[in-house]
């Protein structure tokens, strides 16, 4: 009767050093949950480059990416806090003589108006499209190097579309980036 006994523990106990090894193992070669996918706007792509660590290399990039900013302004409604980190961003590639000259405060204030007004009107900025990096102009001046770079525009209003060129000036700062200076 004990060895009949000692069998069935034997048994049993080696049944569940088998369930539990193979419930480890399950564990352990379980395909991992995937981690949700965050859906990102059009606002959280532009504002999630650093321009510490990723500046724009080129006039035409850093144009590229002020369009962007602009177009996010423009055509995205974004909320409040969206609104200033976006200005804050695009005010990250200004030249620093444009900065003294465009104070935050009465920035914030008529770009606002300005994009209310857009807004109000039923515009829509469809296209900016800088000029291509051989339609940007390079010279030196005061001991400064500046480049000038042309963008379209294209601005829809119902079924009608506008475009406009705009002329951008640059000027490379002392870390070698260039700046919009006008």
């Amino acid at each position: 009767d004990a060895d009949k006994r000692t069998t069935r523990v034997a048994i049993v106990v080696s049944i569940l050093i088998v369930a539990v090894v193979g419930y480890y193992c399950y564990l352990v070669n379980r395909p991992a949950k995937e981690a949700e996918e965050i859906e990102l706007t059009v606002i959280d792509e532009v504002l999630l480059r650093n321009l510490a660590h990723d500046y724009p290399p080129t006039v035409k990039e850093v144009i590229k990416y002020h369009n962007e900013i602009t177009q996010c302004l423009y055509n995205e409604k974004p909320e409040q806090e969206d609104f200033e980190n976006l200005l804050r961003r695009d005010r990250e590639l200004y030249d620093n003589s444009l900065l003294l000259n465009n104070e935050w405060e009465t920035h914030k204030i008529n770009l606002l108006a300005e994009i209310t007004a857009f807004q109000n009107a039923k515009r829509k900025l469809s296209g900016a499209k800088a000029g291509a990096s051989t339609d940007v102009d390079y010279f030196e001046k005061d001991g400064y190097s500046f480049a000038r770079i042309p963008c379209r525009y294209t601005i829809m209003e119902g079924t009608d579309s506008t475009t406009t060129l705009h002329i951008f000036l640059l000027r490379k700062d002392a870390n070698g980036h260039w700046k919009i200076y006008g």
